[in-house]
């Protein structure tokens, strides 16, 4: 028998023999007086000595994190979702046979103690227990203490013991939640309405990327996972309401990286009245907001790379940013023929019927994304690659469209809002013409949103942010992993 298999079985034989002591194993009668930050913030009211008080002051709960025996008296640290602190428990204070039962407790456990506090030789503030109350046994041991959950197939795999060992995993998710709950009050504020709209779509639309696919049985139909939420949101607009936004999941049927996760968590908000630009200035408002109110500063460490979001942030056009950062002849990009030659010569399979426009695009996210640290906006995409924001009015080769990079990765995707019926039933036409037989779900027209559209939208812009990626770098995590706390892995293995 190995020795985890030997360990299991100890649990479990003790767990059996508290059971015939009577103990109950997972009680659900203890209720906590105090969390233990708030009984750290009443160190002032510290009893000098180690005596029982006939006022037992505290009740507090959590999991023992580590454990000191000896014959009549123990010291064991234990961790509530608000910290961790020591406790003493003295046979003469709880009594011989509460201290019986408290000699078969093992780290992991969880543990309810009623006392009052001193602060031992050394200075810690400590809970004299003078009630133990045995609430859940832990069955199984957790890491060993020096060294954690450090396996990161593990830590995800695993994420309520990763959440329980390491407190930096504990504090990327508080962080996630304030960096949620600080981009809707930011929006709330300026007269946005948060919205929910299906998370099941009869059409996949709204961007290009493989959906997921169901079935309804009750109305005999498939349904897909919804990639995006934009044409939802634009009915809405239609509709109305002008100043919309939506945080919540969508689906891509894809592969998994440091980067993608087959579900993610997106902000997408549209504004009637408003352009790309007005949307940049938004953005570039926003986020150093949030990173201020996170982390304290609009400098942030990214794995090494100190990145400043403070504003005014860089701005280049696609083709700018070509000239100045890839370092391409300016006379390339002016040739249809060149540029794909070019895309050709650095390996880029383009499709057949391919124009220059997805030439340039590739060459850009070869060539020039990862080099984009500190924030910078990229416009003017081609329209070739952007068949739901409007043409720019002066270059109808390119759009009015922007993207955000930080430290290589695309943070937003934003435009003006294409809201001709016309030559939005044309663009979705296209793309569906290009994409050929050979897809696995072959593109559908969605010809509900267009007729939304011809009861007409109002001019607006509209722009989706990756929440995930924006958590990674407030909190200078490698792996979109790191931030999701169940992300999708591979089959365990089965022993």
């Amino acid at each position: 028998m190995d020795e985890t298999n030997q360990i299991l079985l100890q649990r479990r034989q003790k767990a059996e023999e508290l059971s015939q002591m009577g103990v109950a194993l997972y009680a659900n009668d203890f209720k906590p007086t105090h969390s233990i930050a708030e009984i750290i913030s009443h160190q002032d009211e510290v009893i000098p000595d180690t005596e029982p008080n006939s006022e037992q002051r505290y009740g507090v709960a959590g999991r023992i994190m580590a454990l000191r025996k000896f014959g009549k008296a123990s010291f064991l640290h234990i961790q509530d979702e608000t910290g961790r602190m020591q406790v003493y428990v003295k046979r003469d204070n709880v009594g011989s046979e509460a201290y019986s039962i408290f000699k078969k407790l093992d780290i992991g456990d969880i543990v309810g103690f009623k006392g009052n506090l001193f602060k031992t030789k050394t200075g810690e503030l400590t809970i004299l227990a003078g009630t133990v109350k045995p609430i859940t046994k832990s069955l199984r041991p957790l890491p060993e203490k020096f060294h954690g959950l450090t396996d990161v197939e593990t830590r995800y795999r695993q994420r309520y013991v990763d959440l329980i060992v390491n407190p930096e995993a504990r504090e990327t998710f508080r962080k996630r939640v304030d960096i949620i709950r600080l981009i809707r009050e930011f929006l709330a504020n300026r007269g946005f309405m948060e919205v929910e709209t299906p998370m099941m779509q009869p059409i996949a639309g709204g961007a290009t990327a493989k959906p997921f696919k169901t079935h309804h049985n009750a109305l005999n139909m498939d349904l897909y996972l919804r990639i995006a939420p934009e044409l939802y949101l634009k009915r809405l607009m239609v509709g109305g309401f002008e100043k919309v936004f939506e945080i919540n999941r969508n689906f891509r049927n894809e592969g998994l990286s440091t980067r993608h996760n087959p579900e993610f968590t997106m902000l997408e908000f549209y504004q009637a009245y408003a352009t790309y630009d007005d949307l940049m200035d938004l953005t570039e408002e926003m986020l150093p907001w949030v990173a201020t109110e996170v982390t304290g500063s609009m400098t942030v460490s990214y794995q090494g790379q100190e990145v400043n979001l403070a504003p005014p942030w860089q701005r280049y056009t696609l083709e700018e940013a070509l000239i100045e950062v890839a370092g391409i002849d300016p006379g390339l990009l002016s040739d249809p023929e060149k540029v794909k030659k070019l895309a050709h010569d650095h390996d880029i399979e383009l499709p057949q019927n391919a124009g220059p426009g997805k030439a340039k695009t590739e060459l850009f996210e070869l060539l020039v994304e990862e080099k984009l640290i500190h924030p910078t906006f990229i416009t003017a995409y081609p329209t070739e690659v952007s068949p739901l924001a409007r043409r720019n009015g002066k270059n109808p080769e390119v759009t009015d469209r922007f993207e955000l990079f930080i430290t290589g990765r695309e943070i937003a995707n934003a435009f003006s809002e294409l809201n001709d019926p016309i030559d939005q039933r044309l663009r979705l036409e296209k793309q569906i013409a290009e994409r050929g037989d050979d897809e696995e779900i072959f593109p559908e027209l969605d010809t509900d949103f267009l007729r939304a559209l011809e009861y007409g939208m109002p001019p607006a812009a509209g722009e989706g942010i990756g929440i995930d990626r924006i958590v990674m770098l407030l909190t200078d995590s490698p792996s979109i992993r790191d931030v999701i706390l169940f992300p999708h892995l591979r089959p365990e293995k089965k022993l």
